[in-house]
């Protein structure tokens, strides 16, 4: 009887070459060069674009931070000094009729505004930011634009009709503190300025000079008008003064105090 099972088929040489074995497969599919040239790019829109670092503070020195200090008290004795130099300023002007006096009590104002400013510039946080320097410049320069329209409209005012300021004890009394103690704060806040790199603080010093200045002006002005009959000059030297606020605030403004 024949037998019928099916004989296992043996592969041919030939066959047995053709069919690649596993090892061969998985060098067939990898890559054809080993430091990853070939690998799969990404495309740019596939990239997430990397956040842009936030700028660093600077650094500042003990010194640096010590000068700071001594500015931000500095405006705090302005402050001070220039609300009641002021107050009584402006009362003396007024009874007098002096322009010159009330404008120089309306300047003590401008420049306790400064002092608030260099206050707020030196505190907290604020105390290493440019950016607040930046804003507390410009602000102290405003404040002397501020006092400029005034004194100038005023001054113009009183060359016209010829008024005449009256001598008051009490305004020699204040214009003289002044004369002698806003030197010696401006200076300091000026050189305090330089050091800091800060136009507010050296802003904030002008203001103190221009304060003493006027103060002088004042007295001078008083003092001429009571003994020569001179009207001219408390307005006179009032235009010179608004002048002088102009050239300043334009000055702080472009932060050219503290160099």
């Amino acid at each position: 009887m024949p037998d019928t099972q099916p004989r296992p088929v043996t592969p041919t040489p030939a066959a047995t070459a053709a069919a690649p074995s596993p090892r061969e497969v998985a060098t067939t599919e990898a890559p054809a060069c080993a430091d990853g040239c070939c690998a799969p790019t990404t495309t740019p829109a596939q990239a997430a674009p990397a956040p842009p670092a936030a700028p660093a503070a600077p650094a500042r020195s003990t010194g640096w931070h010590r000068a700071a200090r001594r500015a931000r008290l500095l405006s705090w004795v302005s402050l001070v000094w220039m609300t009641g130099e002021g107050v009584l300023g402006l009362v003396a002007g007024l009874r007098a009729g002096s322009v010159s006096l009330v404008g120089w009590a309306l300047g003590s104002v401008i420049e306790g505004l400064a002092a608030v400013i260099v206050i707020w510039r030196f505190t907290g946080t604020r105390t290493l930011s440019e950016t607040a320097e930046g804003h507390a410049r410009k602000a102290v320069a405003v404040s002397f634009f501020l006092l400029a329209p005034y004194i100038a409209v005023a001054a113009v005012r009183d060359l016209l009709t010829g008024h005449a300021a009256d001598t008051t004890v009490l305004g020699i009394a204040v214009t003289a503190s002044s004369l002698v103690g806003m030197p010696a704060l401006g200076v300091t806040k000026r050189r305090l300025g330089a050091t800091l790199g800060s136009g507010a603080t050296a802003g904030e010093g002008g203001q103190n000079l221009l304060c003493a200045a006027q103060a002088g002006a004042v007295l001078l002005g008083l003092a001429t008008t009571a003994t020569l009959g001179w009207t001219w000059v408390d307005p006179a030297i009032a235009l010179l003064l608004a002048a002088w606020a102009v050239h300043e605030g334009r000055e702080a403004w472009h932060g050219e105090d503290c160099c």
